[in-house]
């Protein structure tokens, strides 16, 4: 009779348990494996595949039960490392939708939103033009494929144990949070001079003639203006936003290996 002892399960359960938790915090926290858009059914199913894959390449884990004490404490390290690596690559999305949130305001557009169903929010047009072109321009350079090859190395860099990550790791991943308002900024930059020229030209043409509607003139030709600049912009928003992933990936890698170069980064 075919018999299975409770250490052999409790080996299976190790085996599975402790990378599943990783890989799906790292499938929700992720831009484009974790978008609502995608039914949970194949998220899941993206989850449970790569553990499959994953776990035979594993260094031995510690042999401890998983649903009690320590073994708790492991499965909510997997969580938090899981979460920390797909975070650091979300970064770069937002701070993208930023760059269109603040050039739609700057251009009048900040009426402009509709209901996005991903984020289940209120959304600008111009935020959600730039965050299609950031995902399509991630798609292009394999940037899913670059991030699924650094998450699963870090089973070998950062192997499931008692240590999981450094002190370091989480200041590191603030300070990379904290530049989602300069790469905003950053890549929005053209778009804000030409419009800050603009308003100051409309300011002086006020004053030269009081009588003009200011309201009828400036919305317009901001309007024209902005999208202009932003047309004239777009070729050298490549390169920008293309030295934008390598750092997030720079710093996933970082995350995946050790600490103790990540406060140097910044």
């Amino acid at each position: 009779m075919f018999s299975i002892t409770a250490e052999q399960l409790n080996s299976w359960l190790v085996t599975l348990i402790w990378p599943l938790a990783r890989i799906l915090a790292f499938v929700a926290a992720t831009p484009l494996l974790g978008s609502s858009s995608i039914p949970i059914q194949v998220r899941l199913g993206l989850a449970i595949f790569i553990t499959l894959i994953v776990a035979p390449l594993l260094p031995p884990l510690p042999m401890v039960e998983p649903g009690f004490g320590v073994g708790l404490i492991i499965l909510l390290q997997q969580i938090v490392i899981g979460l920390a690596i797909g975070f650091s690559i979300r970064i770069i999305f937002t701070a993208v939708e930023m760059t269109g949130e603040i050039t739609g305001l700057q251009m009048g557009l900040g009426f402009a939103t509709f209901f996005d169903p991903q984020q289940s929010s209120q959304v600008q047009l111009v935020g959600r033009f730039y965050g299609l072109l950031a995902t399509l321009m991630f798609l292009a350079i394999d940037g899913h494929l670059q991030v699924i090859d650094i998450f699963v190395h870090s089973f070998t860099t950062l192997p499931i144990g008692m240590h999981g990550m450094e002190s370091t790791s989480f200041t590191a991943i603030v300070n990379w949070g904290a530049e989602i308002f300069k790469l905003g900024l950053h890549l929005a930059l053209p778009v804000l001079a030409a419009l800050l020229i603009t308003n100051l030209a409309l300011g002086i043409l006020t004053r030269a003639a009081p009588q003009l509607n200011i309201f009828a003139v400036g919305f317009p030709l901001t309007l024209g203006i902005g999208l202009l600049v932003m047309s004239w912009a777009l070729p050298y928003f490549t390169p920008v936003l293309m030295r934008m992933f390598q750092a997030s990936f720079d710093v996933m890698r970082a995350l995946a290996e050790t600490s103790s170069n990540l406060t140097d980064m910044h």
